[in-house]
């Protein structure tokens, strides 16, 4: 989430009172990552269960059961601390509420669009998807209802559920609860790539999956993208971004707070400050070195800051939103005076949070009901986050009766003949000639199409 040289040539001037000291993009294509991911898959694909039970040996010390049984998820909870259960339980309710008012959203149709022609269009869920939970450095406890949960009010059948092994009992129990809620078919204790190859390949006693879904680190997201068009995946996400555009009206506390909890990710997750107020943003800067003295994260938070923050005064709000547009960041915070003009005018985010009182670990935790699957690395260009409508496929129908024919054989035989494409053109005449070329066939054909023919 850098700004190239390129990139700035085509932005107003910028005074930069910050700027990343790494030059690139973070970890997602590392060569040795590219490499290593390769290798793994190669390797799985070939060799099967043997491979990926190596795999979780050496990279995760697990050599236990690969699947947590029915009775053990359902009890998962009872491990946790009562206040921790409930928040889950709120996270997966208002999660799921928000997926289902977007599944209602998504409406089958059929329109007439000439006589006697009908087009159509079904909303249809993929049949097995894959989702990947994460629970490395930190177990991300909502992933679940991101992934799992928005795939089963999409109405997919079967949902598959990985989450890296953890303690003597295969996986964390927040996680595994969160998956038991969300209603994942089966749940494999199984992290990384070997988790992701052995959804795609068939490797778990099931079909392959149709579709991975999940974030996770950049081995993660690399094994994501290598074995796209073998299955379906959301998209690229990770490293964790998010950035922040703000005016005198900021608190400069506040949003040092909000920068640190994107930060804290991991050490290569950018941070950025957009401001039209050179005092913020000093006082900004300032103020994350006072946070991070005390913060328990900051051997994370603190390179990630280092490495990859940036601070960046603008002129005004329209130079505030193109400079955001080029960012196209992960999570992006508005704490202005004039927020909705924000609301109106910006493009390019994975979501947003509007006002001072909004702040990205309200929806991170699943309490604020979006989904938190989002895209990273620029790609919010062209992409969105994960949705109930990622799950569904658009299929779309014709249904031409006989009277219909007028409206389309004789313009499909002409196109045709113009492309050179015979065969084409001949399925058009075959209903002609099956129908008689009778005058009053051609009585629903434009005057000027008539005279052409």
């Amino acid at each position: 989430m850098q700004i190239t040289h390129d990139e700035a040539q085509a932005l107003p001037p910028l005074q930069w009172l910050k700027k990343p000291a790494v030059d690139g993009p973070p970890a997602q294509r590392a060569p040795k990552v590219v490499e290593r991911v390769s290798q793994m898959l190669k390797e799985i694909e070939h060799k099967g269960m043997d491979a990926v039970r190596a795999y979780a040996q050496e990279l995760d010390g697990w050599s236990g059961e690969l699947e947590i049984g029915a009775a053990e998820l359902k009890k998962s909870g009872d491990a946790l601390p009562p206040d921790v259960r409930t928040a889950l339980e709120m996270g997966y309710e208002r999660t799921h509420r928000f997926a289902a008012a977007q599944r209602e959203h998504l409406t089958d149709f059929e329109i007439e669009v000439a006589p006697g022609v009908a087009g159509g269009q079904r909303y249809v869920p993929v049949s097995r998807v894959g989702a990947y939970l994460p629970a490395g450095r930190f177990p991300l406890l909502a992933s679940a209802f991101m992934t799992v949960n928005v795939a089963k009010t999409a109405g997919v059948p079967t949902v598959l559920a990985c989450t890296p092994p953890s303690g003597e009992h295969g996986a964390h129990p927040a996680v595994l609860y969160g998956a038991y809620l969300s209603r994942a078919d089966r749940v494999f204790a199984l992290g990384g790539v070997q988790a992701l190859g052995a959804m795609a390949f068939g490797l778990l006693g099931e079909a392959p999956v149709d579709m991975l879904v999940g974030a996770g680190n950049a081995f993660v997201t690399e094994a994501k993208r290598q074995l796209f068009g073998q299955v379906g995946i959301d998209l690229l996400a990770g490293p964790s971004e998010v950035a922040v555009i703000a005016d005198d009206s900021a608190d400069p506390v506040w949003v040092a707070a909000d920068l640190l909890g994107q930060a804290e990710h991991g050490p290569n997750s950018p941070a950025a400050l957009i401001t039209t107020s050179e005092k913020l943003g000093r006082a900004v800067v300032t103020e994350i070195e006072r946070q991070l003295a005390s913060l328990s994260t900051r051997d994370i938070a603190g390179p990630a800051w280092r490495d990859f923050g940036s601070v960046i005064v603008v002129g005004d709000r329209a130079d505030a939103v193109a400079v955001a547009d080029v960012l196209g960041p992960e999570h992006l915070e508005i704490q202005t005076e004039d927020d909705d003009y924000y609301l109106t005018n910006l493009t390019c985010y994975g979501s947003l949070f509007i006002g001072r009182w909004s702040t990205v670990a309200y929806s991170d935790k699943g309490i604020a009901g979006t989904n938190h699957v989002l895209p990273t690395g620029k790609t919010a260009r062209y992409n969105a986050g994960l949705s109930v409508s990622r799950f569904l496929k658009p299929l779309t129908y014709q249904r031409a009766a006989k009277e219909g024919t007028a409206a389309l054989a004789p313009a499909v035989e002409r196109i045709s003949a113009f492309e050179g494409l015979a065969a084409h053109g001949a399925t058009a005449t075959l209903r002609i000639d099956e129908i008689g070329r009778t005058a009053g066939m051609f009585d629903a054909v434009p005057a000027a199409l008539r005279d052409q023919l």
